[in-house]
């Protein structure tokens, strides 16, 4: 079973690990890290990359698609070599996916027309300018589609292809293996509950404040 993780530059890579660390677990598959270009594409701040080791034209029919987002989604979103590429392969995939605002992506490609999906809550709305049906949901499928929202929801969104790919037994001993058992410190990562001081607080910007 083939996999592939799509990358570009200004990725959140936790969008990409986490459902690696879940899906390279499954029975018999081959995961390929696949980008306009093979190399190093970095995360938005410049500081940490990960490495394609395959071309576009190298991967044209993997049997899973996992899109990541991150600050550069947006523009991905845009770009008709990767958007082309995605409609391709989502022909012929077994389950097509995103992570945060990789949901951008398949709404670029002309995935998500017409469907139910989830995505970071700073682009929710801008779903709906891909046609689709926004929803604050942590994990959303449709068809073969799975939508995660923010980042940490790839681990979820991970488990429960696992789970349809390899049972639940399966999907229950790669949980346990890597003991994903969140007990957050704080109730503090729905943005629905969240007051405005923090939500501007975060698009704001964090890492740049100077204390």
């Amino acid at each position: 079973m083939e996999i592939a993780i799509l990358l570009f530059d200004g990725t959140t890579h936790l969008d990409s690990v986490g459902p690696y660390e879940v899906l390279h677990n499954l029975p018999d598959t081959d995961v390929k890290f696949v980008a306009k270009a093979k190399g190093a594409y970095r995360d938005r701040c410049g500081m940490l990359s990960l490495n394609a080791d395959f071309s576009l034209d190298e991967v044209t029919a993997p049997d899973i698609l996992v899109v990541p987002g991150g600050g550069g989604a947006d523009a991905a979103a845009e770009d008709r070599e990767l958007t082309d590429w995605v409609a391709a392969v989502h022909a012929t995939t077994t389950w097509t996916t995103s992570v945060c605002t990789g949901a951008l992506i398949l709404g670029g490609a002309g995935i998500l027309d017409g469907i139910k999906a989830t995505t970071h809550w700073r682009a929710l709305d801008t779903l709906r300018t891909f046609g689709a049906e926004p929803v604050t949901e942590r994990v959303v499928r449709e068809g073969k589609v799975i939508t995660a929202a923010g980042v940490s929801s790839g681990i979820d969104m991970a488990l429960t292809l696992a789970a349809e790919v390899a049972g639940d037994d399966i999907a229950k001993a790669i949980q346990l293996g890597i003991e994903y058992d969140p007990e957050p410190p704080f109730d503090a990562g729905d943005h629905t509950k969240a007051p405005e001081d923090r939500i501007a607080l975060w698009r704001a910007g964090i890492n740049k404040i100077k204390r």
